[in-house]
């Protein structure tokens, strides 16, 4: 191939392509790797509270207009766990959850 301009911005396009694709190869390799921990500490989700998250509370309840479920996720202290309570029980329907997990590294009492 001559070195003319098309010449040189066909061997970029060509490069460019091999490097998207050696890109994708490498994703594929890495896809079973386990992402790591987050290690940052979660903190409650309510306003002015700065205590360690203890627990995450789920809700799955059905959205108004009907177009499908809607899953709410906080991590709360372990005050704030105690005043949590159901939110949406008039969007229950027959896959509705409402349930409090304790996190896995979890301050210890």
């Amino acid at each position: 191939m001559p070195d003319t301009k098309a010449g040189r911005e066909e061997q970029a396009h060509h490069e460019s392509k091999r490097q998207r694709r050696r890109d994708v190869d490498e994703a594929l390799e890495r896809g079973d790797e386990v992402e790591p921990p987050d290690e940052r500490p979660i903190t409650c989700h309510r306003r002015g509270c700065n205590e360690p998250a203890s627990f995450v509370v789920r809700e799955r309840y059905q959205e108004e207009t009907g177009h499908g479920a809607v899953t709410a996720e906080a991590f709360l202290c372990r005050a704030h766990t105690d005043e949590e309570s159901p939110t949406n029980l008039d969007g229950v329907y027959d896959d509705y959850v409402f349930r409090v997990d304790p996190l896995p590294e979890g301050p210890v009492d």
